[in-house]
């Protein structure tokens, strides 16, 4: 058995040990084969490539990870995306989880507050060919309004509310995924869901941890995939 494929062995038994918390006994054969296309090692320090596969989450640099690949699967298949959907990330990170999203998204726009990451995630993403993205390195809390609205938010590190330049980018019937707790401290992923007419139900789904998600007004700049795009 490959590296990958050990990956996915491991995935789809955290699902099954963990079914009654996430409500779902698989995630959705879009998700798992994004899992598949998607290189992990291509995201990871060249000092960490030997455990790219590990199913567990791996130090990037700046103080930041790549996070657990079934953390990753499981904040995918909470959005319940199509290939239709536009969506908004707020923690770019490796650029990782920006590139499994692409995969079940039409577009992907995703916020970096640490221009080292940003620049680096989108040389890799770019380098790879992942066209439908798009990073820009700013502060995420206040999301990317020229976009909006959004089909689908994810937010990739811990936040003790949920920012409410989100909610009201997300379109109604849209769903956003966030984990909540005070930094390094205990954590919820919770599932947020907008209804149509724009009352917001929010679902704890596990205990998680993240990294905190982090404000500045510093860092300005875009850099992605798609340069036909300015600020």
């Amino acid at each position: 058995m490959s590296d990958q494929q050990q990956m996915i062995s491991d995935i789809e038994r955290e699902v099954a040990y963990t079914r009654h918390m996430i409500g779902r006994s698989a995630f959705s054969h879009s998700v798992m084969n994004a899992i598949r296309l998607v290189p992990r090692e291509a995201f990871v320090p060249e000092t960490e490539r030997r455990f790219a596969y590990n199913n567990g989450p791996l130090p990037i640099g700046c103080g930041q990870t790549i996070s657990q690949p079934y953390i990753v699967a499981l904040m995918t298949d909470l959005l319940e995306l199509d290939g239709d959907d536009v969506v908004l990330e707020v923690g770019t990170g490796s650029g990782y989880q920006a590139a499994v999203l692409s995969r079940v998204a039409k577009q992907v726009y995703t916020l970096e507050i640490i221009d080292t990451l940003a620049e680096r995630a989108a040389e890799t993403l770019d380098n790879l060919g992942y066209d439908n993205i798009t990073c820009r390195c700013v502060d995420g809390y206040n999301g990317w309004p020229e976009h909006a609205p959004y089909d689908a938010i994810m937010v990739t590190a811990a936040a003790v509310e949920i920012p409410p330049p989100l909610i009201d980018q997300l379109r109604p019937g849209g769903r956003l995924v966030i984990p909540l707790g005070r930094p390094y401290d205990y954590q919820n992923l919770v599932l947020v869901e907008k209804s149509r007419s724009g009352e917001v139900r929010e679902r704890v789904i596990l205990g998680v941890a993240f990294v905190p998600l982090t404000r500045s007004d510093a860092h300005r700049g875009i850099y992605g995939v798609d340069r036909s795009e300015s600020i």
